[in-house]
């Protein structure tokens, strides 16, 4: 078995699929067939070797994402040892909630993540007694400052532009003995950050980018103006890394409800894969 082994166990935007209180074609076989279902997007970074792993975001869903991992890799009962969070909206960091009395009662289970959302969860209930109560230690991250998490694996937050209302934003480095995969599920426009995804997608082994919307057109389909959504369309993102399909494993995650490409038998979900790229979904491992 790898030393480093990275499953994807979400794919969805924050409210997952079905989404709610919607009735579209997607989230009605959602709720119809459980095996349509899709969890809020999220990683976990497992080491079997010494029976450790780690999570990216604690999604709303984090119950059924925490027991999956557990029992696929035999770590039933046993926690993660640190999760790291993306930023602060809803689908990235509720999930704290089931580490408190309520529920697990952890005891200092390290959360990573920016300085203002160190200070949200530090400052706000009921995040702040999860603080309190030492079921969480908060341990602040900064732009393009790498932690070793074992000599096998490392990762360096990457701060992006998104809607910033309560913390600032990240994507994340992670790296192992072998390979190096990009993850950013969550992105304003490619062109407002300082940096060319394609340069950065050219320097990893795999990318798992924002697949929220698949076009300008979906997005109108739903009443709304695509100026006012905060989103690379997968479209504009095939495009612009088209030419590294063939050196570079690209796959998109964090879909809407409304993204065609949920749908495997979709005509849009073949397109994706004609180009050269991938749709991510639940349970997939990646080797690093």
């Amino acid at each position: 078995m790898s030393e480093v082994i990275v499953t994807v166990i979400g794919t969805a935007q924050d409210a997952g699929v079905p989404h709610p209180n919607c009735f579209c074609e997607n989230c009605k076989r959602a709720l119809e067939d459980s095996n349509f279902r899709r969890f809020a997007a999220s990683l976990a970074i497992i080491l079997p070797n010494s029976n450790e792993w780690h999570v990216i975001d604690a999604t709303p869903d984090f119950r059924e994402q925490l027991a999956f991992i557990q029992m696929k890799y035999g770590l039933e009962g046993q926690l993660m040892e640190s999760i790291w969070l993306t930023h602060a909206h809803i689908g990235h960091y509720p999930g704290l909630m089931f580490l408190g009395r309520e529920a697990i009662g952890a005891k200092e289970t390290s959360v990573y993540c920016g300085g203002k959302m160190k200070q949200l969860l530090e400052t706000h209930a009921p995040w702040k007694q999860l603080v309190d109560l030492e079921n969480i230690k908060l341990k602040k991250i900064t732009n393009e400052h790498s932690t070793e998490l074992t000599s096998l694996i490392q990762i360096t937050p990457i701060e992006v532009p998104h809607r910033n209302e309560f913390s600032e934003t990240f994507g994340f480095w992670i790296e192992g003995p072998e390979r190096k995969l990009l993850y950013i599920p969550d992105i304003d426009r490619w062109s407002e950050w300082d940096r060319d995804i394609y340069d950065m997608a050219k320097k990893a082994d795999i990318c798992l980018l924002d697949g929220t919307f698949y076009s300008v057109k979906e997005i109108e389909n739903m009443g709304r103006n695509y100026k006012e959504i905060p989103h690379p369309v997968m479209t504009e993102t095939m495009d612009r890394l088209q030419d590294l399909v063939e050196e570079t494993d690209i796959y998109f995650t964090h879909f809407n409800h409304s993204n065609p490409v949920i749908d495997s038998e979709n005509s849009y979900f073949k397109q994706v894969e004609e180009r050269g790229f991938r749709v991510a979904v639940e349970g997939m491992e990646i080797c690093l």
